[in-house]
């Protein structure tokens, strides 16, 4: 993205608790309307950088842009930002319609209007007729929608959300994430989401930064991150990867070929760039980029295995096949199109093969 475009606009931005540096030298830019993750481990810094964002963390060093405005001397109370965090914060002895309108008192708006504005985000989060229920009668999902409401109903230009989903159930967390993603689509406000969950980054957002150690990795699509990961520290963070060492022998201009260690010679339809022949490298290959059959394939590389172990997923089952060569199981993920447990023929030795254009060539670290 051109920095011109950008609705929030992180430069050079640095961190420090004393002597520990908490986010390094970050720039980012974010679109207006854009929903953009911070997706990393526990210390990756990606909740110190929101919070620099809604002005409860200066920034040692860089600035930070919102629709074109410094924020440098803004307070939190000031910001065009509004955050939701994971423990909701529902005030326990206001009704629904109350914790709503709870950022409306100081507007001095009269009351008629105020319910107005309620109903309106009621029925925007799809819980009309609740104004008059306690938080103590709402659920997990309830709650956290309610809290969505009270942050949108100020309109703000950004809304800012810590891991809002961390405290429900899977199915519920599933469910919320379709409707957070509907609900941003409807108001078109930038939404800035801070996560651990790499699926729920996936599903959620229009890119994702994959943070760590205060540094960030990749800055990406969904898709992008998935397929094209820039470093073994993203191919692993981002779903599961199957890494086999390598070195690089260049093939002239038609491609290069690598030297593996369990896949044998993999020939590239075009060389990685950057690298000079001779370079050690990693192959990265993602588990369902892997078919499984009884007898060799004609038609794309494969190399000779055995089933190692296999689990039963439901929709999935997770096989780990045994190559020559290799001490780790080449781990492979199969959709249970078929009523069974193992893949056919797994009594005695199986092909794994894959394409050519699934072959991700990373450096090695």
């Amino acid at each position: 993205m051109n920095g011109n475009d950008a609705y929030i606009s992180i430069r050079n931005v640095s961190k420090f608790f004393g002597t520990f540096q908490a986010i390094d030298d970050v720039s980012l830019d974010i679109a207006g309307g854009e929903f953009f993750s911070l997706l990393g481990a526990s210390g990756s810094g990606k909740t110190t950088l929101l919070s620099m964002l809604a002005g409860f963390e200066p920034a040692t060093q860089g600035d930070i842009f919102i629709d074109g405005q410094s924020m440098d001397s803004v307070p939190p109370n000031h910001r065009p930002v509004n955050t939701v965090f994971q423990n909701y914060a529902i005030f326990p002895h206001l009704n629904v319609r109350d914790n709503i309108a709870y950022g409306l008192r100081k507007a001095q708006l009269p009351r008629a209007k105020r319910y107005e504005m309620v109903d309106e985000m009621l029925e925007l989060i799809k819980l009309p007729g609740y104004g008059t229920r306690k938080a103590h009668e709402l659920s997990g999902g309830q709650r956290q929608r309610i809290a969505l409401a009270r942050a949108l109903i100020l309109r703000p230009k950004v809304l800012l959300l810590d891991e809002p989903l961390g405290a429900l159930d899977k199915q519920l967390r599933e469910q919320m994430q379709l409707e957070l993603r509907l609900l941003q689509r409807k108001v078109g406000i930038t939404f800035v989401f801070v996560t651990h969950d790499q699926e729920e980054a996936l599903a959620l957002s229009d890119r994702i930064a994959v943070m760590q150690g205060g540094r960030v990795l990749q800055v990406d699509t969904p898709a992008g991150l998935y397929e094209s990961p820039n470093s073994r520290a993203v191919a692993s963070f981002i779903g599961n990867m199957n890494f086999f060492p390598g070195k690089l022998r260049r093939n002239g201009t038609a491609g290069a070929v690598v030297e593996t260690e369990g896949l044998g010679s993999l020939r590239l339809p075009q060389a990685p760039n950057g690298q000079p022949d001779g370079a050690r490298v990693q192959v990265a290959l993602r588990p369902e980029k892997f078919d499984l059959s009884v007898t060799k394939p004609d038609d794309r590389p494969s190399v000779e295995g055995r089933l190692a172990n296999a689990a039963y997923m439901g929709e999935r089952s997770h096989f780990y096949i045994a190559i020559d060569g290799r001490e780790e199981p080449v781990a492979v993920s199969a959709q249970n199109r078929l009523r069974f447990g193992a893949p056919p023929g797994s009594e005695g030795k199986l092909w794994l093969s894959w394409s050519a254009d699934a072959v991700v060539v990373l450096d090695a670290e």
